[in-house]
């Protein structure tokens, strides 16, 4: 079951995303919750393994606003690197980075069961 305490272990920074739920923490817990099936992560993956960095880009910066709206700090800053480097066109191993933010991913999900 996901928890203020649960989010702060994984380096949420609780304190900002429940300010952007204007203190709510129901609304926090539930929308944070989303972020389990979110389906933005599949899609950059694809777009990765196709090579396609533009829709990849869009993919990672949608994927960004909302990670870093709830201020689920590990995976949006994973995101944020990925972001800066498919804007710039940077060569760079985006399926390592991609592992990152899945493993990430993962670990975030185990917090949601």
């Amino acid at each position: 079951m996901l928890t203020i305490e649960a989010l702060k272990e994984f380096g949420a920074d609780t304190e900002t995303g429940l300010s952007r739920c204007m203190g709510n923490e129901a609304l926090y817990l539930r929308l944070a919750g989303t972020i389990a099936s979110e389906a933005g992560f599949e899609r950059l993956k694809a777009a990765i393994d196709a090579n396609d960095k533009d829709t990849a880009f869009s993919e990672v910066h949608a994927l960004k606003g909302v990670l870093g709206n709830l201020s689920l700090t590990p995976m949006y800053d994973k995101a944020c690197e990925i972001n800066e480097l498919l804007r710039a066109k940077a060569d760079a191993d985006y399926p390592a980075l991609m592992n990152e933010l899945i493993e990430l991913k993962d670990k975030y999900v185990k917090l949601c069961s």
